[in-house]
């Protein structure tokens, strides 16, 4: 079976191999043949140590694909079912899946730095990325992490549904629960940042400011619902003109990084809400002070996984897409296939694409 693999990380390309078999199912589990898998900078991420994973690895973490082998155990899945994969299934039974809260979930975010999915040809346990390993033929995941979708949704824009879409869109209706008239603010443009102004526009956001450093992703997000755009240079003045000074409702930063983060607290209102997107190195700090933490009364919210529940999400966001609410071919720069994996690497650590999304069929 084919798997892009890495040993470690610090590393600008994958392993291309075809000696990779699945471990498993166990009798709660399901194996998933993969149609469409994404290529997302959290896979960058893995590859340059800011995020950690076990190793060796198979990169890969939105994706959809087929039920093809279910565990003794498994009822709620059936073989042959199209699915999207959640990379941070929930439990269902642990304190923040009972509060509602299934995106802080821990037990499988524990268990796939600790139990291999893969093996390699020579014997060799593999490890998922983030329990997932979605740039393979082949997959096996506990069943929770398999989303039914509807047969008509293809599998390319399904996998999105798996990430950027609930990362994204879920960031500014259920983190942010953006009202409407509101003025909005993202900082980065990449497929997360896009799905973010997305979802702000159809929560009916009156102004949207999409901020990036490539001048070439500002048309673009004004497809998206930008109602404006800025270089970061250029921030402060756009937001001085929306919002006479006072600075917006909502400030989404979607990159991952200290120096943004701290753009988008700048760029936010009094009272405000500034929603952490972006995954971060836990070794890049962010500096406030006590007295702006109090006084200036701004609301620091982090967004994991958009605090989506994707068994409730998923309907929406496929709703939203059949209503014309949701772009998804648009997110798509192109569609590549498995030989192609490391050109796309490269090609996203250039910022010349939104969302490659591997075909396997």
């Amino acid at each position: 079976m084919r798997a892009a693999v890495i040993q470690g990380s610090g590393v600008k390309e994958v392993e291309l191999r075809d000696d990779a078999t699945t471990v498993g199912p166990d009798p709660a589990e399901v194996k998933v043949k993969i149609k469409a898998t994404g290529v997302c900078h959290s896979d960058l991420s893995i590859l340059s140590g800011t995020l950690p994973n076990s190793y060796p690895a198979v990169l890969g973490h939105e994706a959809a694909g087929e039920v093809i082998e279910i565990g003794e155990h498994v009822s709620e899945v059936a073989v042959g079912d199209r699915v999207v994969i959640s990379w941070t299934p929930s439990c269902g039974l642990c304190p923040d899946c009972v509060a509602g809260r299934p995106f802080l979930c821990l037990k499988y975010i524990i268990e796939g730095y600790t139990k291999p999915r893969f093996r390699l040809g020579d014997g060799t346990p593999a490890f998922g990325m983030a329990g997932c390993g979605t740039w393979a033929e082949e997959m096996v995941v506990p069943w929770e992490a398999c989303i039914k979708v509807d047969d008509d949704v293809p599998y390319e824009y399904a996998a999105l549904l798996g990430c950027g879409i609930s990362t994204g869109v879920g960031a500014a209706i259920n983190t942010a629960q953006v009202r409407p008239g509101t003025a909005v603010a993202v900082v980065g443009c990449g497929g997360v940042g896009l799905s973010v102004i997305q979802g702000a526009k159809a929560a009916g956001a009156a102004a949207i400011l999409a901020i990036d450093p490539l001048e070439s992703k500002h048309e673009i997000a004004k497809k998206f619902g930008a109602t404006h755009t800025a270089t970061p240079d250029d921030a402060e003045g756009v937001k001085n003109l929306l919002t006479a000074g006072q600075g917006f409702d909502y400030s989404f930063e979607v990159v991952g990084r200290s120096a943004t983060i701290r753009a988008a607290w700048q760029l936010t209102r009094r009272g405000g809400d500034v929603i952490v997107v972006g995954a971060g190195a836990a070794d890049d700090n962010v500096q406030f002070n006590a007295f702006e933490l109090l006084f200036d009364g701004k609301n620091l919210k982090a967004s994991l996984y958009g605090s989506s529940d994707l068994r409730r999400d998923i309907p929406r966001f496929v709703a939203l897409w059949r209503n014309g609410k949701l772009d998804l071919e648009s997110l798509i720069t192109r569609r590549i296939r498995f030989e192609d994996l490391n050109d796309a690497i490269a090609t996203l650590e250039r910022g010349d694409a939104i969302r490659q999304v591997v075909l396997f069929d």
